[in-house]
């Protein structure tokens, strides 16, 4: 990737719906270049896809909730089925495999604590492998981005 490349990602991280002749003027290229660009990156898997960013507390889900994991094994077998089981769960919006004390870290939003808690006891703790749970509640968000840093 060339820095008119890093433009290109960079204005579209901010703005996913411009069109490509907007697009064009806001790196500096005419149409054409910048079109075949942005098809270039698609294909080559930079550019993943667009969607619209909303506000979880806008749409009744005003609880954010951080879960760490810990499995009674850590091996391939178990963290592949706890992966299965927990994409099934529409509350979990980022699922990550850590290092440390815990084994998976979970961002979960819901739309209050009956609700977190249905999920704890109806989903999450139904999973099999599970040895520990913890929960943190986050009180608000301090620094929130949306556009990834473009190394220059």
């Amino acid at each position: 990737m060339d820095l008119i490349d890093r433009k290109i990602v960079r204005a579209l991280q901010r703005d996913g719906r411009m069109t490509v002749t907007e697009l064009a003027e806001t790196v500096g290229l005419s149409p054409t270049p910048c079109a075949r660009r942005l098809d270039r990156l698609q294909r080559d898997g930079v550019i993943t896809g667009y969607a619209a960013q909303v506000d979880p507390a806008k749409l009744g889900l005003g609880v954010s909730i951080f879960v760490s994991v810990e499995l009674d094994k850590q091996d391939r077998a178990a963290i592949d089925s706890f992966e299965r089981a927990i994409r099934a769960c529409e509350e979990v919006m980022e699922c990550y495999l850590m290092t440390g004390s815990r084994d998976i870290l979970l961002r979960v939003v819901a739309s209050d604590l009956s609700a977190f808690d249905a999920f704890l006891e109806h989903r999450l703790m139904q999973i099999p492998g599970i040895r520990n749970l913890r929960s943190n509640f986050a009180l608000r968000a301090m620094v929130k981005r949306e556009v990834l840093p473009m190394p220059e």
